[in-house]
């Protein structure tokens, strides 16, 4: 959002704030904010009275044991509500969808690097539900003609990352936990191993997609990682501190790892945050 703003793009923002990990959102005062769910009628107005061109979409119930908790609800708003937006895309002849997926679609049975090619294992309902959203973003490529490019984002992490509860990302759980005086807690042996990704990395895929002009990459899927990957409990290290172990979870991979060369060959992208230089200025900020 912000960086669209900054270069000159009307941006119009659809949250319910609803996350289960985020303590605070963020506003732009240069965006519209609409706190409305993706599955509600209201949205179709947007379609309807503004100039839209693109939409990324990365409205999701998505954290992997809310989901397993959670099923039903997960499902349907993920998958419904990709669905409902596509539709309105096509019907208001929108030019294109950008759609945030997972890297979970990988599952245990393919061995890292992981590449777009391989087999889908989804363990989970999150997984089921964000990979049928790739499927309908095929067919509405293919069935309707509409330019839609399909991202499987591995580990985001970085500024305002969700702190709030079990449910959010590791590495913001581990910075809340330090800063309240408390141990971080690894699950399972923190052997398993995660391929991590900047967000500003991520927001730089989406913006070099929302520009392109190679028809090549409407209708596929791309990894965007980092290319590099490192255990959990090598992350508690780096941040330094006292750690737990706690148990293992069901429905999760042991080891990610991306692939880039399709981004690499389609769009040009690669990442440029790596995790452990990131984590060194963050941990030289708090000292100072």
């Amino acid at each position: 959002m912000d960086e669209l703003i900054r270069r000159g793009k009307q941006v119009v923002v659809v949250d319910n704030e609803s996350s289960v990990s985020a303590e605070k959102y963020h506003y732009n005062n240069k965006a519209n904010y609409m706190k409305w769910d993706i599955l509600s009628d209201q949205v179709e107005l947007i379609f309807k009275y503004s100039e839209v061109d693109t939409v990324f979409h990365l409205a999701a119930k998505s954290r992997i044991p809310y989901s397993v908790e959670n099923p039903v609800e997960v499902c349907e708003n993920n998958f419904m509500g990709t669905l409902k937006l596509l539709e309105l895309c096509n019907r208001y002849n929108i030019k294109r969808f950008i759609y945030s997926s997972t890297s979970s679609a990988y599952g245990l049975k393919n061995e890292i690097p992981l590449t777009e090619d391989m087999s889908r294992d989804c363990l989970n309902p999150y997984s089921v539900s964000k990979v049928a959203g790739e499927d309908l973003c095929k067919m509405y490529h293919s069935l309707y003609g509409l330019e839609t490019v399909i991202f499987r984002y591995f580990n985001v992490y970085g500024e305002r990352q969700p702190l709030k509860g079990s449910y959010a990302p590791v590495i913001g759980i581990f910075y809340r936990q330090k800063g309240n005086g408390e141990p971080m807690t690894i699950v399972g042996d923190g052997l398993q191993t995660r391929d991590f990704t900047h967000v500003s990395d991520v927001v730089e895929a989406n913006l070099i997609a929302a520009a392109t002009l190679n028809k090549e990459v409407f209708g596929q899927v791309m990894n965007v990682g980092g290319g590099q990957n490192h255990s959990i409990l090598s992350i508690a290290k780096m941040i330094g501190g006292d750690y737990v172990h706690k148990p293992a979870r069901k429905g999760e991979a042991e080891h990610t790892l991306a692939n880039t060369n399709k981004i690499k060959k389609l769009l040009g992208f690669e990442p440029r945050i790596r995790l452990r230089n990131w984590i060194e200025n963050k941990n030289r900020e708090t000292k100072e």
